[in-house]
């Protein structure tokens, strides 16, 4: 526990100018004897990303073709989030006999996930303080009286993250659908729902086009607003091989990372004697929410080029064939001003030429993104006019082009592919409704944003979330608190704890189950379930551990017991039959699902199988039946005077929401979270100083100031007017309505912050923490003796 992140010892160093190599291998090595045993360690890592292994939890990110992968196929931070899940350490009940329920929501994120693995089933009863054992049978009788007792199946919500595989997402909307209601909101609402709308828009397929060959294959490849060294390493040695082969990439970042400088492959002689391979040929130091002005100077430029020499850059035969739009969008984007695309992105005018030259130099360019991107009130323009960019060269549909949003959770993709998604098509209701005889509900449900205003406002009484930690992963956190506790009951399907556990509704519960990594053994025997990647490859994962405890029950069987108590014979869905042998299931995805004709025969090939993306064989399911030209209005966020524009990010030994020590090694800090990186000149122009202690705050339309308490300022080479500090702990600044145009997804990225000096450092850590003495207000005392009452 000497690693609890806290900053009473902060140090920091420069950023490092290089990523991975042999101090990656040391970390991830130490982090995982730390959680378990060499042997289990081994077991994990020899078996992760194999064939016939397990899928790494970790990320998104494809694997290479079974001959090509390595024995080593993982990365830092993936062989860490393995073995955090196959850690020893166990959470029993009398864990839940000492602490309250206000005691671990006082609890940091990183000593909730320090205590281990869950291992039986938990209950806080209406009025009590604490959480008590309660047996299975019990637990869904408790659940499925209560949502046979709501007013409508609309008071209920059901959350996932990605962590979940396709067989129990398909369950789980299943269930949701059977119950009567759409609102299933997910982790993708928060994170790259600006890409599924973007990308639906104009070309009809709200995924990714490419694959890893052709990231191997493209002459440019631009990564914007995306930090492979920390999010997904294993990124980086496709980067590598694209420059080995003599492409180019562009780095597009409000902050230099190291993984975009230089990497140091741990598995190849130059990443370990050597200097390693230069990955970004060029660095825009960008504005943070420049990138729409960015893509609409270079859209300009393409086309004034065009004029200059007809028939030369621009690909004709595809614009004429293939798109629709063309000629109105050209006439906006010659309006495009340089003043103004200079002050949004902060960048010169010669920089910005010296992309385009490099673009007219290329045949083939993919743009890579995430949620830099995504998360930004203006991010579904922003897509569209990077699409634009694709389009106008010709850059869909063939070898070493195209669109790749690099998704973060490890099959957040394949969850919507199941179905999780509030605002599904009618073709996948009416396909659920031949397929298991009934109709679904057809009018749309509620996404995470929703789903927290309706708890807040009383229409949604009954929140059911499975994996993930949604209350850390949210916005507006005080909000989000105070929705969950509204409720009349919460439920969390979990491995280990969080701080989601702590914000209750009146009644709650803690259903455990069993991790990616630990043997799934049903009636039929030994089961596999299956993922989707970034780049639409599905292929099965197989548990080689031992469970952490023989009460947990798999996400498919918790949830086809639920659905069994919930609604009994009708309609009539075998879920005994498809919690004794998940293959059944898989049957009835080939039926409902388009692609995954003959599912189960073609899991068995330890490469899996590809999803058609229409988009390659130029077929856009659009409006126009073709791919769509946007105009995008110019826009970008620009703080007021005394302000600066703050993104969340993570730590680089951080796991989605679970810090992991309170060390970023890759940026150079070392014991603190609660720090705000702000570039040198800003900070003198604010008249700050390094190490100094302050507030973040931040004031939206809505009046409300919310406030980040304690934070060290830290000199870093961020953009100017741009801030950054790590989440969750900074959520608490997000506005709940400040979200992205269209895709209503949390605006994380561009939150409009002062830093506010304080007067008594003792005052008290961030809001979100409570006081410093480390109870949450009106946290209830430890129990005295093993006789107090529950």
């Amino acid at each position: 526990m000497k690693d609890e992140p806290g900053d009473d010892d902060l140090t920091v160093t420069p950023p490092k100018t290089w990523a991975t190599g042999l101090p990656a291998v040391r970390h991830a090595l130490e982090y995982s004897l730390r959680e378990t045993s060499p042997r289990r360690v081994l077991t994990t890592l020899l078996n992760v990303n194999q064939g016939k292994g397990i899928d790494c939890p970790g990320c998104a990110w494809p694997e290479e073709s079974p001959k090509k992968r390595h024995i080593n196929e993982y990365c830092e931070n993936g062989a860490k989030h393995i073995n955090d899940e196959a850690t020893t350490r166990r959470v029993d009940r009398e864990f839940f006999r000492r602490h309250s329920v206000a005691e671990l929501n006082a609890m940091s994120d990183f000593l909730l996930n320090q205590q281990g693995r869950l291992t039986e089933p938990m209950v806080k009863r209406s009025g009590a303080q604490y959480y008590e054992p309660i047996g299975w049978d019990e637990a869904f009788d408790l659940l499925a009286g209560e949502l046979r007792a709501l007013a409508s199946p609309d008071e209920a919500a059901f959350y996932t993250s990605g962590r979940v595989g396709n067989e129990a997402a398909f369950l789980l909307q299943l269930f949701a659908r059977a119950y009567g209601t759409n609102n299933l909101p997910d982790c993708s609402n928060m994170c790259h729902e600006s890409s599924g709308s973007a990308l639906m828009e104009t070309l009809g397929v709200g995924k990714g086009s490419v694959s890893l060959d052709d990231l191997y294959e493209a002459d440019l490849i631009f990564v914007v607003g995306q930090n492979p060294g920390t999010n997904h390493p294993r990124m980086l040695t496709a980067l590598e091989e694209n420059k080995r082969r003599g492409g180019h990439i562009i780095a597009v970042n409000t902050l230099p990372e190291a993984g975009l400088m230089r990497f140091k492959h741990p598995q190849r002689p130059r990443g370990i004697i050597g200097r390693g391979t230069k990955i970004a040929d060029q660095f825009l130091h960008i504005r943070a929410g420049g990138d729409l002005a960015l893509f609409q100077a270079l859209n300009r430029l393409l086309l004034e080029a065009e004029d200059a020499d007809p028939g030369t850059v621009l690909d004709r035969p595809f614009i004429e064939a293939h798109t629709s739009g063309f000629d109105e969008f050209a006439r906006h984007i010659r309006k495009t001003g340089w003043d103004e695309v200079l002050t949004a992105t902060g960048l010169t005018r010669a920089e910005i030429e010296q992309v385009h030259e490099r673009v007219l130099a290329c045949g083939k360019v993919i743009i890579c993104w995430a949620m830099g991107v995504t998360q930004q009130r203006h991010g579904v323009p922003t897509i569209r006019e990077m699409v634009n960019f694709l389009l106008l060269r010709g850059n869909l549909g063939k070898p070493g082009a195209g669109v790749c949003p690099v998704r973060g959770h490890s099959n957040v993709q394949g969850d919507r592919t199941m179905g999780i998604w509030e605002r599904v098509p009618q073709r996948f209701l009416d396909a659920l409704e031949r397929e298991f005889g009934f109709t679904p509900p057809a009018g749309h449900g509620l996404d995470s944003v929703g789903t927290i205003r309706a708890m807040r406002d009383g229409k949604v009484k009954f929140f059911l979330g499975v994996a993930g930690n949604f209350v850390r992963a949210t916005p507006d956190s005080e909000v989000t608190e105070r929705a969950l506790r509204s409720c009349r009951l919460t439920a969390h399907i979990s491995t280990k704890l969080n701080r989601s556990h702590g914000v209750c509704g009146d009644i709650a519960l803690i259903l455990p189950t069993l991790g990616r990594s630990d043997r799934d053994v049903q009636a039929s025997g030994e089961q596999v379930v299956t993922v989707e990647d970034s780049m639409s490859m599905v292929h099965a994962s197989r548990g080689k551990l031992r469970p952490a405890s023989p009460q947990l029950l798999s996400e498919v069987a918790i949830l086809a017991r639920l659905a069994r108590r919930t609604l009994g014979a009708s309609p009539d869905i075998p879920w005994e039959e498809f919690e004794a042998d998940y293959a059944t299931i898989r049957d009835r995805i080939s039926r409902v699902v388009p692609g995954f004709t003959d599912y189960n025969a073609r899991i068995a090939d330890p490469a899996g199988f590809r999803l058609r993306n229409p988009v390659n064989d130029h077929e856009y399911r659009t409006a126009t039946g073709k791919a769509m030209f946007t105009r995008n209005a110019f826009d970008f966020l620009e703080a007021p005077p005394g302000h600066l524009v703050l993104q969340s990010l993570r730590s680089h030994d951080q796991w989605n929401t679970i810090p992991y020590s309170a060390n970023d090694r890759y940026r150079g800090i070392r014991h603190g979270r609660h720090i705000v990186m702000v570039n040198p000149e800003d900070m003198a122009e604010l008249g700050l100083t390094e190490l100094q202690r302050v507030d973040l705050v931040s004031s939206w339309t809505d009046g409300v100031e919310r406030r980040a308490r304690n934070f060290r300022v830290v000199p870093y080479p961020t953009s100017r007017g741009s801030a950054a500090a790590y989440y969750p702990e900074t959520n608490v600044l997000v506005p709940l309505d400040s979200v992205a145009e269209k895709s209503n997804c949390p605006t994380s990225k561009g939150v409009v912050v002062r830093l506010e000096p304080v007067a008594d450092p003792s005052a008290g850590r961030s809001a979100e923490h409570g006081t410093d003495d480390g109870t949450a207000p009106g946290a209830a005392p430890a129990r005295p003796d093993e006789h107090a009452p529950a």
